[in-house]
This record gives C-alpha cells, sequence and structure tokens, in this order.
C-alpha cells in the first residue's frame, strides 16, 4: 500500500538552477533554434505555411540559416502549389529546382489559376473590375482548362 501511495506523487528532480529572465532583466528570450537540434527546429518550422516561412526566415540569420537550408520545409507547400500547376512543378523540379525556387516561381501562377477555375472571374465585364490584382501569363493548356471550367459552369 505504501509503495503505491509513493508511486503516485510527482517525482521531482533536482538541478543546477539556471538563470531566469527575471534574474537577468535585460537578457534576450532565449532561441529554440539555439537549443535543440536543427532537426528539432526543421520539425518545428514545418508547420508554418509558407508566407510565415519567408517571414520566420528575417528573424535572425541562425533561423534564416536553417530555413533556407531545409529544402524538406517549402516541398509540403510546394506540392499543394502543384496541385494546382501540375505541370509546371514537374517541369520546375524536373529541370532541377529546388522545392523552394519551384515554389516561388509558381506560387502566384496557382494562386491565380485557382481563382480562375472556381469561377472567381467569370462575371468581370472590364479591366477596371481586375485593379489591384497580380496577375501573371499563363500557357495555352491552363487558358484551355479554364475554358473547359467556365464552359462546364
Amino acid at each position: 500500500m505504501q509503495d503505491e501511495q509513493r508511486r503516485k506523487w510527482p517525482m521531482y528532480i533536482w538541478c543546477e538552477a539556471t538563470p531566469t529572465p527575471e534574474a537577468t532583466p535585460n537578457a534576450p528570450p532565449p532561441n529554440f533554434a539555439e537549443t535543440l537540434p536543427t532537426e528539432m527546429s526543421v520539425r518545428i518550422f514545418s508547420e508554418l505555411d509558407a508566407g510565415s516561412l519567408c517571414s520566420a526566415s528575417e528573424t535572425c540569420r541562425l533561423w534564416r540559416d536553417i530555413i533556407e537550408e531545409s529544402d524538406h520545409l517549402w516541398r509540403g507547400a510546394c506540392l499543394q502549389v502543384r496541385a494546382v500547376c501540375r505541370r509546371e512543378v514537374d517541369r520546375d523540379r524536373r529541370d532541377g529546382l529546388s522545392w523552394k525556387v519551384t515554389l516561388a516561381r509558381n506560387y502566384t501562377r496557382s494562386r491565380l489559376k485557382w481563382d480562375w477555375l472556381r469561377g472567381g472571374f467569370s462575371h468581370v465585364r472590364s479591366p477596371d473590375e481586375l485593379r489591384g490584382r497580380t496577375m501573371v501569363p499563363l500557357d495555352a493548356d491552363t487558358w484551355g482548362e479554364i475554358l473547359q471550367a467556365e464552359l462546364d459552369r
């Protein structure tokens, strides 16, 4: 019975105290990327979307290096773009471009193509209605897909 009670009590491990932020008020907060293995930092960064990754890479030199050197981080976002722009992404990857470069080359195109395919421009009556929209060149096959989507509506 006494052994069972002992197992239910929390166990505390005493270790040498490290200075807390209150003890050193002028010290910057700890940077997780400095204390964790790089693989763990990459795992944390992998939870971010492409825009947040770009912002995070501007935070500090260490974060930039980790994000820039990890092709894996850009792969997930690039595969989402590939769902809309398969030909373009496959061509860029076949040409040996990194996931990040492939994403940068095709992100805006995929957003625009997705807007066209879902009917976002079906009722545009003049170029003035497109002011403020980022437009990029689309190839003939893409225009064929868009036209077919319009005809199917």
